[in-house]
């Protein structure tokens, strides 16, 4: 489908018939500069558009496809071309619109979990939970990218991409508790003794000694066997 040569040929059109844009828009219910938008080859009307545009410039919807006045002899080749560019192009139109809201959908959902890691403390469930959710509104959005993928490609598309995603907000966690000295997010354990704090991730353990104190700190081991009932030695 060539919009720039249907945008001409709608423009020649609406010169025959003495029409300005203003003229051509009001009639169909858009405005001048949408009527600028097609005659320049920008973009093409609505579908819903088509048959009354062809009223208006006394056209056949397979002249203004073609974006000339078809023959006699070309007639039915020519409407066969335009319903499979017409097939094609609302395709197109329809997957640039399901790939404009997965955008959406994944820029929001990071937007969630960094928000959450950035407001919530550190020690709050709050911040985990969001963080999470906001994993599972941008794999929505991925989902969106990966429909055309076979259903095992697709399943591992979006497997992977959670995953990863995961992994980032691990690694962002694990830089917050090494750089900043802070609680991890995502600890499966938390054991509280008298002044320590162990927590235990799934990649380390992190050992918070005196805790909300000034010399408190905050330091990173491997996972560790811990004795839930001699937390402190720790500490010593």
């Amino acid at each position: 489908m060539n919009q720039e040569k249907i945008g001409k040929f709608i423009a020649e059109c609406r010169k025959n018939k003495n029409m300005t844009q203003q003229d051509l828009a009001e009639k169909l219910g858009v405005s001048d500069r949408t009527i600028g938008n097609w005659e320049n080859g920008r973009n093409m009307p609505d579908l819903s558009l088509f048959k009354p545009l062809c009223s208006e410039l006394d056209i056949s919807l397979n002249d203004l496809m073609s974006g000339e006045v078809v023959n006699n002899k070309e007639y039915q080749e020519k409407l066969e071309e335009n319903i499979i560019n017409t097939i094609d192009y609302t395709n197109k139109k329809l997957e640039n619109k399901n790939n404009f809201i997965g955008l959406i959908f994944i820029v929001f959902g990071v937007l969630i979990s960094l928000t959450a890691m950035a407001i919530f403390p550190s020690d709050s469930s709050w911040g985990t939970i969001y963080s999470v959710f906001g994993g599972i509104v941008s794999l929505i959005g991925v989902s969106r990218f990966t429909k055309k993928l076979q259903y095992g490609k697709r399943l591992f598309c979006n497997f992977g991409y959670f995953i990863i995603f995961i992994l980032v907000l691990l690694a962002i966690d694990y830089i917050g508790v090494v750089n900043i000295h802070q609680a991890p997010r995502f600890s499966l354990v938390k054991v509280t003794g008298d002044n320590v704090i162990y927590y235990d991730t799934v990649f380390y353990d992190v050992i918070r000694c005196n805790v909300d104190k000034d010399n408190e700190t905050f330091t990173v081991i491997k996972n560790d066997k811990y004795d839930i009932d001699n937390i402190d030695k720790y500490c010593k």
